[in-house]
């Protein structure tokens, strides 16, 4: 991608709704599931985990183009690290994906008639959920960087399935991404997380992104970059 002053406000805004989006997906379809499911978690989980798949899919498409379509603070930082031209400054995209992904939460709480903001309660901490986040991260950074090498225009497809299933095979359902994780903490819905238990989660999720560029720098070529 091409760096230029004008396509920087463009790729930002890209960043903030396509963030923006993608929280209100996660956290709306959350809402959705759980009322329709009249108490059975999986079926909640399930409808949770497909609306974000599909809607990931949509969106990256979509956004792609314009901004590359991370959404994702750790996905920004490992493609910066790996050499991919942003047409706007790390700490800009990361800056928007946070403030976006807060305000998706609340965009999801008007569209249900929930409190605006509200602390998340939903208990998520431990070992097992911390090494949940790493592995979850860890996957979708090796998705995203081989993926890139090997088949770039099957990105989306590839997130999304990826997505989906780490929603199943995760502890922690697979936030997978620090900005998604702490606007979670402002919903007390079925997507919510305890202010107190973001910090883990975001440690583990970087861990697991780093590991999953040095692992990719092993398995691929050197001087590998991806074709975006």
């Amino acid at each position: 991608m091409k760096e230029s002053i004008l396509s920087a406000p463009r790729a930002l805004l890209a960043e903030f709704l396509g963030t923006m989006l993608l929280l209100a997906i996660v956290v709306g379809s959350g809402i959705m599931g759980e009322r329709l499911a009249d108490g059975n978690a999986a079926i909640a989980l399930l409808a949770n985990a497909a609306a974000t798949a599909g809607g990931l899919y949509v969106l990256i498409v979509l956004f792609g183009p314009l901004s590359g379509a991370h959404f994702n603070p750790a996905v920004t930082m490992v493609m910066r690290a790996n050499g991919e031209r942003l047409p706007a400054p790390v700490f800009a995209y990361i800056a928007v994906q946070f403030v976006a992904a807060i305000v998706g939460v609340g965009v999801a709480h008007a569209m249900f008639g929930e409190p605006f903001w509200q602390p998340g309660d939903h208990v998520r901490t431990g070992l097992a959920q911390w090494f949940s986040e790493g592995v979850a991260t860890f996957g979708l950074l090796m998705t995203i960087l081989l993926g890139a090498r090997h088949r770039p225009q099957a990105i989306p497809a590839l997130v999304a399935a990826y997505i989906f299933a780490a929603y199943w095979f995760t502890a922690s359902t697979s936030f997978a991404n620090p900005a998604v994780t702490l606007a979670r903490a402002f919903t007390q819905t079925f997507a919510g997380i305890r202010p107190a238990d973001v910090g883990g989660f975001v440690v583990a999720q970087m861990i697991g992104a780093l590991t999953a560029w040095g692992m990719a720098k092993l398995l691929l070529p050197s001087g590998y970059r991806d074709r975006a």
